[in-house]
């Protein structure tokens, strides 16, 4: 059966609502996740998940948890309807006789996965720096010996106007891009693994051969997928992540590019830091896609515009 077909207005009004609900929710774990990645030996502040949101909560207060949410709020909705249009639109175009090959599914994902990161890597790469930066200011007051003077976003509380002009002024438009190849790396291959994933679980649950999935099985099927395909591609997550990070300690090591990172934290950290922040991604995915997931099927979007009045023809 060929996917049902769902129009532009109504995917964008799905994904920015799935976006901002499920990053509301989850986003104070992925800020965790984020500065449990950064860590590296000579500069662990946090030990787990919880470690971090509790001295998080200290230092910051509650609203701490929530440093960048406003840049992944605003770009969320773009990025999700980038992400589920482009899959829509190459499943459609791969299908044949209605049907569509396992192959041809990843190929759908890999092409999705590949349009969402011209919202993606400046994303990231903002917000990355807004939820880090409480990381190296509780540095500075905890461990000064562990962090070094100056950077782009040297600054108390910095924000995403801040930073965007700052990398603007001193690197161009390619400063919003950092890390792009990283960021490549790592969504083409989730990509691949998720949308296939979800729409074979999601056909499980379907009722008879041309009914649609309840919505439970349709959240229930967007966090399994979602949670596999975030740890599956975690050690592309933790080079992206060291490498759009701007500020760091002194004694943390830098890096030129993809294969430097990777070496470095092989020799250094051990093949095990590859996993920082794994089920940190995985507790922020699997809700984030299966509430998309949600919206997606129950048809919000097309609710919403039903009640929009339509233009005389």
């Amino acid at each position: 059966m060929a996917d049902k077909q769902i129009s532009l207005p109504a995917k964008l009004i799905n994904g920015g609502i799935a976006g901002i609900v499920g990053v509301t929710c989850v986003f104070p774990i992925d800020l965790a996740k984020t500065r449990l990645q950064n860590q590296q030996n000579g500069s662990r502040l946090y030990t787990s998940m919880s470690d971090c949101l509790i001295k998080t909560i200290r230092s910051e207060g509650y609203f701490g948890m929530y440093r960048g949410a406003a840049v992944n709020l605003t770009l969320v909705t773009p990025e999700k309807a980038i992400k589920l249009a482009a899959n829509d639109f190459f499943r459609h175009h791969l299908t044949k006789d209605g049907k569509l090959t396992l192959v041809k599914e990843m190929l759908a994902g890999c092409g999705a996965g590949t349009c969402q990161v011209i919202v993606t890597t400046p994303m990231e790469m903002l917000k990355i720096q807004l939820q880090d930066a409480g990381r190296i200011a509780a540095q500075r007051k905890l461990m000064p010996e562990t962090v070094a003077p100056g950077g782009p976003v040297e600054m108390k509380s910095p924000t995403a106007m801040q930073i965007t002009r700052e990398l603007l002024r001193s690197k161009g438009i390619a400063g919003l891009y950092k890390g792009l190849g990283a960021t490549l790396l790592r969504d083409v291959p989730f990509s691949m693994v998720y949308f296939p994933l979800f729409a074979n679980l999601n056909d499980l649950g379907k009722r008879g051969v041309e009914g649609p999935a309840p919505f439970y099985v349709s959240f229930v099927s967007g966090c399994i997928a979602g949670s596999t395909a975030a740890v599956a591609v975690n050690p592309v997550d933790v080079v992206k992540t060291r490498l759009q990070s701007l500020s760091r300690g002194s004694q943390e090591d830098t890096y030129s590019g993809v294969s430097d990172c990777v070496s470095k934290i092989l020799r250094n950290e051990g093949p095990g830091a590859f996993l920082k922040g794994a089920y940190c991604r995985a507790l922020v995915i699997a809700p984030l896609f299966g509430i998309a997931q949600v919206v997606y099927f129950l048809g919000v979007g097309e609710a919403i515009l039903s009640y929009l009045p339509k233009r005389e023809k």
